[in-house]
């Protein structure tokens, strides 16, 4: 039986999520701790490079598990780790490598929110007796009475925002959410991890992706590859430029990143960027750095929150990566499940693979996958 004053904390093992279950626990709510076990650190230990011990840091690895479960017997509080390591392959890894070998640049975090964690959480919540989750995520989620319908909102700290990675969430899943630090800042959570008498106050945040070490995507892609008895395929091809002269050859789109500057093997006096991957002929154009610029985008597998769906011409803001200011532009729908934007202002490297989340001020309108 699902009880309204259990919650369900998702605690990755650093400090957000613990302060999270810290703070509930001090307001009087039943508190359970849940980690999701991703991937096995040393699976690909030895192989092209990868290193025997993998560092420790990165998310959701054996030491962050051991310092969440530290930090719920601190609490007092239940605590069990949910495997989930073959969901994550095959929602999050596969497409991954897929995504890269296709030419696209990929992000698996934002995977990871959509296809797996909460909604992997709300079931395991349920399971136990809890009716909702909470997550260290900074962002903030409010009912909107007049619209009937959850809002997703960027938070205090908009250094710490995270609403990027979560345009996928449903309205069933922001109706069972709870982000207690989305109207805190950075600092304000660390003092509060110390009042609480936290060990891990000053554990810096982890900054890579759990499965790839030191983020050497064409090494993971190598030795996951192997391991599947695969081999990475053939994607030589042409280097060109953006006037069609041919530069050079390369070995491999899986190499390339739109915006890519370095590592390109061709010599010219004047910076050259990867413009262009083109899979089916394996063709990477190359150009000037004011030649990445693009006033369009078309985004497929769209989620709305804001809104029920767009019908119509919409003005928004639209982030195109992490660390993107959120820029003007004219919101239309396409064709189905598809949407295009035109930019008030050219935007440098959109990069089919990463997501482009839309903006109506501090609000999700909702996002999708550049294409």
């Amino acid at each position: 039986m699902q009880s309204e004053n259990t919650i369900a904390v998702a605690m990755s093992g650093g400090v957000d999520s613990s302060t999270v279950a810290a703070m509930l626990a001090q307001s009087g709510d039943r508190v359970v701790g849940l980690t999701l076990q991703l991937w096995d650190q040393t699976r690909l230990a030895g192989r092209h490079g990868i290193p025997e011990a993998p560092k420790a840091g990165r998310c959701c690895s054996l030491d962050d598990v051991y310092d969440a479960r530290r930090v719920a017997e601190h609490l007092g509080i239940p605590y069990y780790v949910v495997k989930q390591e073959e969901r994550f392959e095959q929602d999050v890894v596969r497409p991954f490598v897929r995504e890269y070998l296709a030419g696209r640049t990929p992000i698996p975090c934002s995977l990871c929110n959509n296809h797996l964690k909460f909604d992997q959480l709300l079931k395991t919540a349920r399971s136990i007796g809890a009716s909702r989750i909470a997550t260290g995520h900074y962002a903030v989620n409010e009912f909107d009475e007049r619209r009937g319908r959850w809002i997703l909102k960027r938070p205090a700290d908009l250094a710490k925002d995270q609403t990027y990675f979560l345009f996928g969430l449903t309205q069933e899943q922001l109706a069972h959410t709870l982000f207690p630090l989305g109207r805190l800042t950075k600092p304000e959570v660390r003092a509060q991890a110390r009042q609480h008498g936290l060990a891990l106050a000053e554990k810096p945040d982890s900054q890579e992706i759990c499965f790839i070490p030191g983020g050497d995507y064409k090494q993971f892609l190598t030795a996951y590859l192997e391991e599947q008895g695969e081999r990475m395929p053939e994607t030589a091809g042409e280097l060109v430029a953006s006037s069609g002269e041919v530069l050079g050859r390369h070995e491999g789109i899986s190499n390339f990143t739109v915006g890519q500057r370095k590592g390109l093997g061709v010599a010219s006096p004047s910076p050259l960027y990867v413009l262009q991957i083109d899979p089916a002929t394996n063709r990477v154009t190359v150009g000037a750095d004011d030649e990445l610029a693009t006033r369009t985008l078309r985004a497929r597998d769209l989620n709305w929150i804001s809104i029920p769906a767009l019908t119509v011409p919409m003005r928004v803001k639209i982030k195109i990566r992490h660390r993107h200011e959120p820029a003007w532009a004219t919101l239309e729908p396409a064709a189905t499940d598809e949407a295009v934007a035109t930019f008030d202002e050219p935007q440098r490297a959109v990069t089919p693979g990463q997501s482009a989340v839309f903006y109506d001020g501090d609000e999700v309108v909702g996002g999708g996958w550049i294409i």
